[in-house]
């Protein structure tokens, strides 16, 4: 065996392979091996390039993709669930007017606040504005902190089945019956991978594990694994930054007071004075939430300040739990870890 493995070693090339004394059946294995890679390779070399940034909550990721911008001619796809709503732009920390000017930025402002956006519909418009970027010449960034929507970009959905609004309602009217905690509990039962990852009071999510199960017989957590497998559209390198705990708070607080002293408030003012509802799924996010109770005179500004740091850091640790399962990307600590001159050279390879 030793000596089998100091062979196989020295092997650099088919023509090698040739050369090499070996049983029959280790030749043919590493031919066809050999030929498999070559395919492979020329695979990859054949996809469009497109670099990643994602990561947690106010780790740096727009600003390092606007640096990037010194380097190469590049257009930013923005992958954040929030960002893509019009008229929510403090506090999805949107990049400025004059960020947007610098860089061409894509898929914010796509939705007015009461329409649906879905991960299927942003990663069908993503791949669109990509192509359009690459058929101009340009470079392609996929930057933001939605997992979903980077994953969706890459690999496309979960083949699951389409919404079942009689069930959903059925479901929640349950736990509205049965007490809080009661859909998460059966979801346990049949697909305790997801319930561990979901906290009880998820229930968008809750709901929609279990209409899967229930349609499919299948937990949703075996159907995600498998949909791990598939190939990336494109020849990627995605990077995940996370500083860390302690240094994220610290950002995160001074980002809220920003948000706080920018006008969050007031935005959200006009929003509720265009009609739009409180409850709207777009102004229950993090900072709108808690804007509207400011506004309806059910939290102080302080408690309010309070609140939506709290939200931030939860959220955080949400999308690190999800990022530190991307296998494929480089994770950093920082974006002063960053190599920009070597991203550049790899895009324009």
């Amino acid at each position: 065996m030793d000596k089998l493995a100091g062979r196989i070693a020295r092997i650099n090339s088919p023509c090698d392979i040739l050369s090499t004394k070996l049983h029959p059946i280790c030749l043919v294995a590493l031919i066809v091996g050999s030929w498999l890679n070559s395919l492979m390779v020329e695979s990859r070399s054949n996809r469009p390039k497109l670099l990643v940034f994602g990561g947690v909550t106010a780790s740096g990721k727009t600003s390092a993709s606007l640096r990037l911008a010194r380097y190469l001619p590049i257009e930013i796809v923005s992958a954040d669930s929030v960002s893509v709503y019009k008229g929510l732009d403090i506090g999805s920390a949107k990049p400025s007017v004059e960020q947007q000017r610098a860089v061409p930025h894509h898929l914010l402002d796509v939705v007015a606040p009461d329409e649906t956006m879905t991960a299927a519909i942003y990663g069908s418009l993503a791949q669109g504005a990509i192509a359009d970027i690459i058929s101009r010449g340009r470079y392609p960034v996929l930057v933001g902190g939605t997992g979903l929507y980077i994953r969706t970009v890459l690999h496309g959905l979960v083949e699951a089945p389409k919404a079942d609004k009689d069930l959903r309602r059925h479901l929640r009217q349950r736990e509205t019956t049965l007490g809080n905690g009661t859909l998460h509990e059966e979801l346990s039962r049949v697909d305790p991978v997801t319930a561990d990852r979901l906290h009880p009071s998820d229930l968008v999510r809750i709901v929609r594990a279990l209409e899967v199960y229930i349609n499919t017989w299948k937990p949703i957590s075996v159907l995600q694994k498998s949909h791990r497998f598939q190939e990336n559209h494109y020849d990627v390198r995605y990077y995940v930054f996370d500083p860390g705990v302690d240094v994220l708070h610290h950002h995160i607080a001074e980002r809220v007071k920003d948000m706080l002293e920018s006008g969050l408030i007031e935005e959200a003012r006009g929003l509720l004075d265009l009609g739009y509802s409180p409850t709207l799924r777009s102004l229950s996010t993090p900072g709108y939430r808690q804007a509207c109770d400011v506004l309806g005179g059910r939290l102080t500004l302080d408690d309010a300040f309070d609140s939506i740091c709290r939200d931030h850091r939860r959220y955080a640790r949400r999308q690190r739990v999800w990022f530190r399962k991307v296998k494929e990307a480089i994770h950093l600590p920082g974006t002063e870890y960053v190599d920009y001159a070597a991203i550049a050279q790899w895009m324009e390879s």
